[in-house]
Formats: structure tokens, sequence, C-alpha cells
């Protein structure tokens, strides 16, 4: 694979969409697995959950998470819309069933994404609300059951973002051989 080719200047005909969905969905992908697997589990054990006000500021990282993760889902499906509307000799649109596997993922991805924050996010704080301060008493079973469903769907993003970087790296491979 020559490196150099990706730094040679592209004209507006040449934009690589390619590259673009890979570089979001890696970006969605690391900021993902960073808060869900370094920043909760570092205020979870540092007393977060001790504190009066952990619902807020959990609502708080999520809001402003979520926003993140519906531009870079509908910046995905944009690309992925935009290289089926630009036939070339590479790219995931050459194969009819890879461009439709692409443009369903993009939507899954989107729809989990709208999920996250539009139903369980506001759900979630609302009974986190509730339960500030008092802790005697276990988290209530709807609480376990939107957890459950969250790490759910999180396991599926994850599986599909990382579906839709193999089917648009192998386009960008073959684009720099």
């Amino acid at each position: 694979m020559n490196i150099s080719r990706l730094s040679a200047p592209l004209s507006r005909r040449q934009f690589n969409w390619d590259t673009l969905v890979l570089l979001i969905v890696t970006f969605w992908l690391s900021s993902s697995v960073l808060l869900d697997f370094l920043l909760m589990p570092m205020m979870y054990e540092s007393g977060m959950m001790n504190s009066a006000n952990f619902a807020t500021a959990g609502y708080s990282i999520f809001w402003l998470f979520n926003r993140v993760e519906l531009l870079c889902a509908a910046a995905i499906l944009s690309c992925l819309l935009a290289l089926r509307q630009r036939r070339s000799p590479f790219g995931v649109v050459t194969s009819g069933a890879r461009s439709r596997w692409a443009v369903v993922i993009s939507g899954l991805l989107l729809a989990i994404a709208l999920t996250y924050t539009y139903l369980l996010t506001p759900h979630m704080s609302a009974l986190g609300m509730h339960l500030s301060g008092d802790f005697s008493e276990p988290a209530p079973i709807a609480m376990n059951a939107m957890h459950l469903l969250y790490w759910a769907l999180e396991a599926i993003k994850l599986f599909a973002a990382g579906w839709l970087v193999k089917l648009c790296y192998r386009d960008v491979a073959a684009m720099m051989d």
C-alpha cells in the first residue's frame, strides 16, 4: 500500500468518501470505548456514585456525547449515500450487496444513536435523579433493564461499526495499490 498517495491533493470530483467514513467511524469507536471503559469506570471508582449529584453529572456527560454520536452517525450515512451517487472503479458502491449493507449498517448506527439520545439517557437520568443521595435501596428493576439495553446496543454498535470499517477499508486499500 502506497502511503504517499494518501496525502496527494484531490479535486472535488475525486473526494475520497471511503476515507472520510473510516475517519469518522474510527473517531466514534475510539471515543465510545474511551467513555465506556475508561471514563465511566474511573468516575465510578473515584466515588461518583456516592455523590448526591451523580445523575446530573452523568446526564451532562451523556447528553453531550449523544449529540456527538448523532453527528457521527448522520455524517457516516451522508458519506455512504454520496458514495452511492458517485460510481467509481473502487468503493463500496461497486458491489451492490456491499453498498446496501453499508447503508443498512449506517442506518442501524443512526437508530442506536437516536435511541441513546432520546430514550435511554433521559429515562436513566430521571431514574438516577430519584436515587440521588439515597443508596440504601437497590437500583430499580427498570434501571437494571436500561443498563442491560444500553450494553446490548453498545455491543451491536461496536460490531456494526467494525463491520463498516471492514467494508470501507478494503476499498481504501484497493485504491492505494
